[in-house]
């Protein structure tokens, strides 16, 4: 397949606005494939582009594996899907060393991980020691196998799937491999229109799965990676996701709250989420929006909570409700431009009250399993 040269272009460097061009160019590439709600595409785009990793949970059949499928290919990016089975062994996932007869010595032979895209399918069906294969490769970005370390391909994401926890043959996922992830999300079920949709986009092809070409590659990833990097954050909008995480610690029903990683975690996607929107700062609303998928998952409830079936987003939302959010105006040297004539003010960010809000759209994370830190 070849990658649509006026999307992708020169990616030595990217704007703020070119960024979010080639963010929509994505994501349209995706919709083009996948039924999936458009607010869960922009959530899984905003831990890519802020070097993260993506949890979806979700029951079978509802589109996880097509969707990381078609979001590899439309960033242009290198794939790879692992199955995760009871019996999966962690040198299945990262390689092990072989022993080479011409040779007369071990050679390192790489794993599936060697990617830009890892696909762990049902990470939640094999066992605890296999999950934790995962936990160097996706902080550190490499693997180290017999004392020898191999670096992994830049850009690196890895999207996990799981199914509920209620289901039977799943392990638990270990605590710091949870807080590994960026956001969690779920893709949820199409209303009937899209699930119409679906049967006519299959009637349309011949394939049993859908694909796309590309509209980015790894340069453009990187580039707009780090344009993201170059998003402004003002003190009153840190101070605003700091009071958040530590409300949610103060909430009597949150054994444990969100931990400083996942502060940081949550800024960095609010930066890519005002990346997606095509400003140079970030407003309370980007936080807003991206505080359920990034908080939500690293609340662990009490037992008394977890018994008469508390939601942990229900915490992050009364956090919310209970911080003040700060103002913050654009810089006077923004100018104007024709997409935004308010000069990419925050009166244009889509409400979070409401209509905007990430639990009102269909497909948002709707299974809580009281992941922690």
């Amino acid at each position: 397949m070849s990658v649509d040269c006026d999307v992708v272009g020169m990616t030595d460097a990217l704007g703020i606005r070119d960024a979010a061009e080639r963010s929509e160019a994505v994501l349209d590439r995706i919709g083009s494939a996948a039924v999936v709600d458009r607010e869960v595409l922009e959530t899984i785009l905003t831990a890519v582009l802020a070097r993260g990793h993506v949890l979806l949970e979700d029951v079978p059949g509802t589109g996880k594996t097509v969707t990381a499928r078609v979001l590899a290919e439309a960033l242009g990016l290198e794939f790879a899907r692992i199955q995760f089975t009871p019996d999966l062994l962690p040198s299945d996932i990262t390689g092990s060393n072989v022993y080479n007869e011409h040779e007369g010595r071990f050679e390192f032979a790489a794993g599936p991980v060697f990617t830009n895209v890892v696909l762990a399918d049902e990470i939640n069906r094999a066992p605890p020691k296999t999950q934790a294969a995962l936990l160097e490769t996706m902080e550190e970005r490499q693997v180290s196998v017999d004392g020898e370390t191999h670096q992994l391909p830049d850009p690196f994401v890895v999207v996990a799937t799981q199914n509920p926890i209620e289901q039977e043959g799943t392990f638990r996922l270990p605590e710091a491999q949870r807080d590994r992830f960026s956001v969690k999300t779920s893709i949820g079920y199409n209303d009937i229109e899209g699930e119409m949709e679906l049967l006519a986009r299959r009637a349309d092809r011949r394939t049993l799965a859908p694909s796309v070409d590309p509209a980015a590659d790894a340069a453009t990833v990187r580039a707009m990676r780090e344009a993201a990097e170059d998003v402004r954050v003002d003190e009153d909008v840190r101070r605003y996701i700091v009071h958040l995480a530590r409300a949610t610690r103060d909430d009597d029903r949150a054994a444990v709250g969100v931990s400083p990683r996942g502060i940081q975690r949550t800024f960095e996607a609010a930066r890519a989420r005002a990346v997606l929107s095509g400003r140079e700062y970030v407003t309370p609303d980007d936080v807003k929006r991206i505080a359920e998928p990034a908080m939500a998952h690293r609340i662990v409830l009490t037992t008394d909570a977890g018994v008469e079936g508390v939601d942990a987003r229900h915490i992050v939302r009364d956090a919310m409700d209970a911080v003040d959010v700060p103002g913050v105006a654009p810089e006077a040297d923004e100018s104007p431009s024709a997409d935004d004539p308010t000069g990419g003010g925050q009166a244009q960010d889509r409400p979070t009250d409401g209509s905007g809000d990430i639990d009102s759209v269909a497909g948002s994370d709707g299974t809580d399993t009281g992941d922690s830190l």
